[in-house]
C-alpha cells in the first residue's frame, strides 16, 4: 500500500529494517549516542548553525508544536497568530486552552497570508513580540508566504516561530533572515521515517532562558534540552523510533540532503498536477502557491471522494481527503515517502481508471 497522505509516509525497507533492531534501555550510555547523532544530524538539515539546537521528543508533530509554544514563549508574553487553515487555527487552540494570551489574524483557507493585516496588527500592539504560523499549510497545500512574514518579523525585531511539520527536510527555512526561533517537526514527513518522533530546532539562548516558562511537564522543552546536551531525556523515549529516524537521516544525507528530496517531490508532484485536471480535477490553489510535495485537487462533478478514495485503495494507494468545508468538495494527494516513477505510473493509470 503506498500513502499518499501527507503523513505518515511509505517507509522504504532500510527504515523499516531499523525497527527490527535489538531492544535498547533508554538510560544506557548506547541511547545517549544515538540522541546525540540524531540531534547532530537534524541541525544539519538545513545547516542552521550553531546558534540552533535540536530538541527531540516523543510525540507527534502538534505536540513539537505545543511544547514550542509553551515552553519558547514566556507566560505573561503576547503572540500574533497568523492562520489560513486547519493548522494554523490548532495553534490558537492550543494558546488558548493555555490560557496564553494572544491575538488571531485570519483568513479564509484558500487565501494566501493577510501579510497587511499581520502588519496593522504589529503596528497597533507594540505588546505583540511573537509572531506564529504554519509554513506549509496542508489544510489546501499551500506553501505560505513565510519570506515576506519573516522579513517582516525582522524588520519590527519580532520573533518567528514556525509549525514546520509538513515542511522540514523540504522547503527553504531562512533563520536569521526570518528572525526565525524556532521551528517545530517531525520525523514521520518529509524525513521519511515513522510517526511518534518529534523536535523543535530553535535557538541556543531561548533554550537556555526557558527554564520557568512551560506549564506542562512531559513538554517542557527546556527540561529536555538541559538533558540532551549529553544524550539523555528526562522521559521514555520512542527508543526504535529513534532507530528509525536515525536511519531515515543517514538515507537523506545519503540522497543529496534536502535539495535533492525537494527536487524529487517536485517532480512527482508535477506530473499529477498535469494529469488530474485533464482528468476533470482541477487544482484547488494555483501549482506556483502550493508545496512541492502536497497539491490539493476539486473532485470533478458526480465523484464522491468516498468511491475515489475505494477505488484507488483497491489499486494499492492511499489519498487524503479535506477537512471541514472542504470535505466534500477536495482531496490531497501528497508525493512524500518511497514512491517510485512507477508507483507514479500505476497511480495515474489508477486515477483514469476511476475518474
Amino acid at each position: 500500500m503506498i500513502l499518499l497522505n501527507p503523513g505518515p509516509v511509505t517507509l522504504t525497507e532500510r527504515v523499516r529494517r531499523a525497527l527490527l533492531r535489538e531492544d535498547l534501555c533508554h538510560r544506557e550510555g548506547e541511547f545517549a549516542e544515538l540522541t546525540l547523532d540524531i540531534r547532530a544530524r537534524l541541525e544539519r538539515v538545513y545547516a542552521s548553525g550553531s546558534a540552533y539546537a535540536a530538541v527531540v521528543i516523543t510525540g507527534s508533530g502538534s505536540a513539537a508544536v505545543e511544547a514550542m509554544l509553551t515552553t519558547l514563549v514566556p507566560p505573561a508574553a503576547r503572540t500574533l497568530v497568523v492562520a489560513n487553515g486547519v493548522y494554523g487555527e490548532r495553534i490558537a487552540a492550543m494558546l488558548a486552552r493555555h490560557r496564553r494570551a494572544h491575538s488571531l489574524v485570519q483568513a479564509k483557507w484558500t487565501d494566501p497570508l493577510p501579510l497587511q493585516q499581520v502588519e496593522q496588527a504589529l503596528s497597533a500592539d507594540p505588546a505583540l513580540r511573537y509572531v506564529v504560523c504554519v509554513h506549509n499549510e496542508t489544510t489546501t497545500g499551500r506553501l505560505n508566504a513565510v519570506d515576506a512574514l519573516g522579513r517582516l518579523c525582522k524588520e519590527r525585531g519580532v520573533h518567528l516561530l514556525l509549525d514546520a511539520v509538513s515542511s522540514f527536510g523540504a522547503e527553504d527555512l531562512r533563520f536569521a533572515e526570518w528572525n526565525l526561533l524556532a521551528a517545530a517537526a517531525t520525523g514521520n514527513k518529509c524525513l521519511h521515517s515513522t510517526p511518534g518522533v518529534s523536535f523543535v530546532l530553535a535557538r541556543v539562548d531561548a533554550l537556555e532562558s526557558a527554564a520557568d516558562h512551560a506549564d506542562t511537564v512531559v513538554l517542557d522543552l527546556a527540561r529536555h534540552f538541559r538533558e540532551q546536551r549529553q544524550g539523555w531525556s528526562p522521559f521514555t523515549q520512542s527508543v526504535h523510533g529513534f532507530f528509525a529516524l536515525q536511519e531515515a537521516l543517514r538515507e537523506m544525507e545519503e540522497g543529496g540532503g534536502r535539495a535533492a528530496r525537494r527536487e524529487r517531490y517536485a517532480a512527482l508532484s508535477a506530473r499529477l498536477r498535469e494529469a488530474l485536471p485533464r482528468l476533470g480535477a482541477a487544482c484547488l490553489i494555483p501549482p506556483a502557491e502550493s508545496a512541492s510535495m502536497l497539491t490539493a485537487f476539486k473532485l470533478p462533478p458526480r465523484v464522491r471522494y468516498d468511491a475515489l478514495h475505494d477505488s484507488l485503495k483497491q489499486a494499492g494507494f492511499v489519498i487524503y481527503a479535506g477537512q471541514g468545508a472542504l470535505a466534500a468538495t477536495i482531496f490531497r494527494v501528497a508525493t512524500m515517502g518511497a514512491i517510485s516513477d512507477t508507483d507514479m505510473d500505476r497511480l495515474l493509470a489508477a486515477f483514469r481508471a476511476a475518474l
